[in-house]
């Protein structure tokens, strides 16, 4: 079988959520089929790290495709003649976008971010997933996406058969381990002037909840004498005025650390360092960093919405995003109580083994040999 992957969301140093969904489960299919063939498609030079093994051929287009109008011109146009001039018998597109019949596809979609917050999508990307995603979808042979949460929102959005989608996962890389407490006290040293830290990670854009997570924080300081930081790792989408204002008007906004984006390794350290995980997203099809602090051993505070409940289980506090009093009661909840912590710390050991790369590429894997 010739397996075509469009692949372009491989960029050494710049792997995101879908990106490393990407690559954690590439890695694994290619490497353990070696039966099959597996052309990767790039839109730019490809880094040989990300050419896992000898079942692996890459090419790379000379168009760019980091703009809708490139991306129409990408998937409808260019991509068609790679496929025919390489006798593909099966597509596989881990990042949502698809290619016209008749070949058949294997599309994973993660969440449906942008039909529920247009507002937080530029104008001409938006035009775009409007008018081709639903499309992608009926075109696809079989879609796969990362949460029972998201399958439904696919069905009930898209009008979409059940039996036509595989629910998948994510996982949290072996970088995400627990820290001794000598090491946990330099990474404080190092990001927090020694003080333990409550952390937030994701990308800064409004369905992430940033101003809230600022005002509830404030809230915390003003309503404890405990003196913990928040640290935010994580760089805006798109800009950061949706949150500015709340910051400049902080009391306590000199307990705020904005550490921008960081390597994998460096997040690890970061997140096993932390006292908890404050991840108070309105919308998210799974949300990695919960899975990746209990990886860690670090409790989570997460939201009572779409996927979130899913993935979290009962190894988290769950809060009502859009109300400033819930996040902030529960920092002060575990902050102020250690028997808490370690409950959710053991439960979130039990939730974390749903979760792996490994069982992500083989669900990944079973939902692509159905369209053999």
């Amino acid at each position: 079988m010739n397996i075509a992957v469009n692949t372009r969301l491989l960029l050494k140093n710049k792997l995101e959520g879908i990106g490393w969904f990407t690559y954690e489960t590439l890695k694994r299919i290619t490497q353990s089929h070696p039966e099959h063939n597996f052309l990767f498609i790039f839109d730019r030079p490809w880094e040989e790290e990300f050419i896992f093994s000898e079942n692996v051929t890459a090419v790379s287009t000379k168009v760019p495709c980091r703009h809708p109008f490139l991306w129409y011109l990408w998937f409808d146009h260019v991509l068609p003649g790679i496929i025919k001039k390489h006798k593909i018998d099966l597509f596989v597109s881990p990042d949502g976008y698809n290619v016209p019949k008749p070949i058949n596809s294997y599309v994973v979609i993660h969440d449906l971010n942008f039909f529920h917050f247009p507002k937080n999508v530029p104008y001409f990307e938006r035009k775009y997933y409007n008018r081709f995603v639903p499309r992608f979808i009926s075109d696809a042979t079989r879609i796969g996406t990362v949460s029972e949460f998201s399958k439904d929102d696919i069905i009930k959005v898209y009008k979409t058969g059940s039996e036509k989608i595989d629910v998948l996962c994510n996982g949290s890389s072996s970088e995400f381990t627990p820290l001794k407490k000598p090491e946990i006290l330099k990474i404080r040293d190092k990001i927090s002037g020694g003080k333990e830290y409550f952390l937030f990670v994701g990308s800064l854009n409004p369905r992430k909840n940033i101003g809230r997570l600022l005002e509830a924080f404030d809230k915390f300081c003003a309503d404890n004498s405990k003196d913990i930081n928040l640290i935010i790792a994580g760089e805006p989408m798109f800009s950061d005025g949706f949150y500015k204002e709340i910051y400049n008007q902080m009391a306590y906004k000199d307990r705020v650390v904005f550490i921008g984006r960081q390597s994998r390794e460096g997040l690890a350290k970061i997140t096993a360092g932390a006292m908890a995980l404050v991840f108070p997203s309105t919308f998210e099809g799974f949300g990695i960093p919960i899975v990746e602090a209990m990886s860690c051993d670090v409790p989570v505070i997460t939201s009572n919405i779409t996927s979130m409940p899913e993935i979290a289980g009962d190894a988290a506090l769950l809060t009502d995003p859009y109300s400033v009093d819930s996040i902030s009661s529960a920092m002060t909840k575990l902050s102020n109580n250690e028997v808490l912590r370690n409950e959710l710390i053991n439960k979130g050991r039990i939730q974390r083994q749903k979760y792996s790369w490994d069982r992500a590429a083989e669900l990944f894997w079973d939902g692509i040999k159905k369209c053999f």
